[in-house]
């Protein structure tokens, strides 16, 4: 998968889709996931996918693209936490889904605060399972959140830091990431979108 991409692949990937993209004053983000499609259903249980935020400062466009995975790690792939199956974000846009508050009572992060839509993979048969009889919407935890607590540090291994939550490898990343959303925040309000879209939409 290309390493990272650029703010205007993003913007028209995005628009193709028939998304809504935000440039309309300063900090107006757009938040968009990219997930690998080269990987397949393969379980990598690697942070191989990239999220990306994109954002105008005095009138000029900002952009930064952050590795990251999309994808639940092998750890709760092997062990559901929830009976219907372990939780596969479905690509698309989820307008205002998320908030700036605490992920796990723990740190400041983007919270999920509206339902998005997720496919349920029970089986454990060691593959993604992105089949759309298996949908459920709904209000489940999928935050945005940090890897590794570590200053300098990043993530190689997915493991137990997503069940389907959005997470970004390294912790500067992560920081870089959250003041921007902070500001935006300040200057907007305390409402998120998501975008999911998937590495072979982007030319």
């Amino acid at each position: 998968m290309k390493v990272c991409y650029t703010r205007e692949q993003i913007e028209k990937a995005v628009k193709e889709k028939g998304y809504k993209w935000f440039e309309n004053g300063d900090y107006n983000v757009n938040i968009v996931g990219v997930r690998n499609s080269e990987t397949g259903d393969k379980i990598t249980n690697r942070f191989d996918d990239c999220l990306t935020i994109s954002y105008k400062e005095d009138n000029k466009w900002k952009f930064h693209c952050f590795q990251c995975t999309t994808d639940p790690g092998d750890d709760w792939m092997d062990s559901p936490m929830n009976s219907k199956g372990t939780a596969i974000l479905v690509p698309g846009q989820y307008r205002g889904s998320h908030k700036l508050r605490l992920h796990q009572g723990k740190y400041l992060a983007l919270g999920q605060q509206k339902n998005v839509k997720v496919y349920r993979d029970r089986d454990q048969d060691g593959k993604y399972d992105f089949n759309p009889d298996t949908i459920d919407e709904g209000l489940f935890g999928i935050n945005i959140h940090r890897a590794t607590k570590y200053e300098g540090k990043t993530s190689t291994y997915v493991d137990k830091w997503s069940a389907g939550c959005q997470v970004i490898a390294s912790n500067d990343d992560w920081h870089c990431f959250l003041d921007i959303c902070q500001t935006a925040r300040d200057k907007w309000s305390n409402n998120f979108t998501y975008t999911l879209v998937e590495s072979k939409d982007i030319v």
